[in-house]
């Protein structure tokens, strides 16, 4: 690691370790407490979430599989994709936005798959997962409106005027946000000469063009009916995976399905955060959520800890399990065609 990544690990930790203290201290929630409620809880809750956590890696693993067929000659095997997943996102833990990296780095030793190659698929599966928790986060926003709403409203301090309802906010950032875009629609064709000429504009515009291809690569998949089953296989696992630990303990085990749907994608917001795992970032939001569904402060932070924990022991331990495996595995790449043994096809654009 050069400097600069240095650097970045260490504000992303500092993130992290102030996120998480500031969650503890606003919820006045001690070690102690802590510790008597998730050892009380009901384990047997625990391995159901680790068997969806299973399944939901798998099947990323699985859809990544389908992904790559039409741009390999030879597509991996099963138990090499999911090593692969597992490997990366053991590495996010402890940098965050090295895991695909990783992921891709761990297939080509496996399987002798261009680096190159399997990134793009990776940016594709990404940006089919952002629209999913597009999507999510829309249907929960409809059907959650009026407590989402409210909890907006007590967030500004109760700085609207008296009487201002959910429906009128909604449409004043709606007319915001409107006019804003308007306004950079007429500037940016207005200066658009100038931009093009401008580093960070360049910079910006070959990175979304990146992203459109490789969004656009979906379309040589021979098997679109079984990558999109693995897209909703996926997320229906991850919502099983936190909705199910709610009934490890009393105090959270008569929330419904809603607040296990709320949950997921603000814990999801809170995982894409740039810090380690989703360290603090995941505590604070799924802690604050949880007391919009009648839970007490110290009750949200428990339980946004305690799903937390139970997916980020998975992650260490299939994650160590999977890199084990990658050390000793014999390195298949010279059972592929020496097109892939070129060392140009393994060459990143940064």
């Amino acid at each position: 690691m050069n400097l600069k990544n240095i650097l970045k690990y260490l504000v992303s930790l500092a993130i992290a370790g102030g996120l998480l203290w500031f969650t503890f201290q606003q919820s006045h929630l001690d070690a102690a407490d802590l510790w008597k409620k998730i050892s009380a809880a009901d384990y047997r809750w625990v391995l159901l979430s680790c068997l969806f956590t299973i399944v939901a890696h798998w099947s990323r693993a699985e859809r990544w599989r389908v992904l790559l067929e039409p741009v390999v000659p030879q597509r991996p095997d099963s138990l090499d994709t999911t090593a692969s997943v597992l490997t990366g996102y053991l590495a996010n833990l402890a940098l965050p936005r090295a895991g695909e990296v990783a992921r891709c780095g761990t297939l080509y030793r496996l399987t002798g798959v261009p680096v190159n190659v399997s990134f793009g698929t990776v940016v594709a599966e990404r940006l089919f997962d952002l629209l999913m928790l597009i999507l999510l986060l829309g249907a929960t926003f409809v059907l959650e409106f009026d407590r989402l709403s409210q909890f907006f409203m007590e967030f500004l301090g109760g700085k609207l005027p008296k009487g201002s309802s959910g429906s009128g906010l909604l449409l004043l950032v709606g007319v915001v946000l409107l006019g804003l875009a308007l306004l950079g629609w007429f500037l940016f064709n207005r200066y658009r000469e100038a931009l093009g000429r401008h580093p960070l504009y360049q910079k910006i515009s070959g990175f979304t063009k990146g992203l459109l291809e490789g969004l656009l690569s979906v379309r040589k998949i021979r098997k679109p009916g079984l990558f999109v089953f693995h897209t909703f296989l996926i997320w229906g696992m991850y919502f099983l995976m936190s909705y199910c630990l709610f009934f490890a303990m009393p105090s959270t085990a008569n929330l419904g399905a809603l607040a296990g749907l709320t949950i997921l994608v603000v814990g999801s917001l809170g995982m894409a955060a740039p810090t380690p795992g989703g360290i603090g970032s995941f505590h604070l939001l799924v802690g604050q959520v949880a007391i919009l569904y009648g839970l007490t402060s110290q009750d949200g932070q428990i339980l946004a800890t305690f799903i937390h924990g139970v997916s980020t022991l998975m992650i260490i331990i299939l994650g160590v399990s999977s890199l084990l495996f990658v050390l000793f595995r014999r390195n298949k790449k010279t059972d592929l065609p020496d097109v892939l043994d070129d060392p140009k096809a393994i060459r990143i654009e940064q």
